[in-house]
């Protein structure tokens, strides 16, 4: 494999800084793979409050600013990822998600899990297709 074919590591201060061993997203090829983004605001390194929909919304913000620092858009996305700690929040995040999305339509997944980093309620992550960008 040559030096051009490896993956690029992206990192955008207008996203929270990885909390672990990883990268906000990774450009492999034509793909971008964004990591899990919670509802940490990137200018305090909080997790916002306001329950379920709040954090879906920053999340989002999230997703969308490690996109823009690919040279993406909401456009881009292929398949988003949401992980809720409770379901019956499905209605508020799902209004949250369509509003942050505009148009755009990925394919999507929503899977309830029992606990998330920092006592989140959301986390969301993404692919987007970067092909001819």
């Amino acid at each position: 494999m040559q030096e051009r074919d490896m993956p690029a590591y992206l990192h955008t201060p207008d996203a929270p800084e990885a909390i672990g061993p990883y990268s906000q997203a990774v450009r492999a090829g034509p793909w971008v793979w964004v990591s899990g983004q919670l509802a940490i605001d990137p200018a305090t390194g909080r997790l916002v409050e306001g329950g379920a929909a709040a954090e879906t919304a920053q999340a989002m913000r999230n997703v969308l600013s490690v996109l823009a620092a690919a040279g993406l858009t909401a456009r881009h996305l292929v398949r988003v990822g949401i992980y809720v700690t409770d379901l019956g929040a499905f209605q508020m995040v799902n209004e949250a998600y369509a509003q942050a999305l505009g148009e755009a339509r990925p394919a999507r997944a929503t899977v309830q899990v029992a606990a998330l980093p920092r006592g989140a309620q959301v986390e969301i992550e993404a692919v987007a297709w970067a092909g001819g960008t």
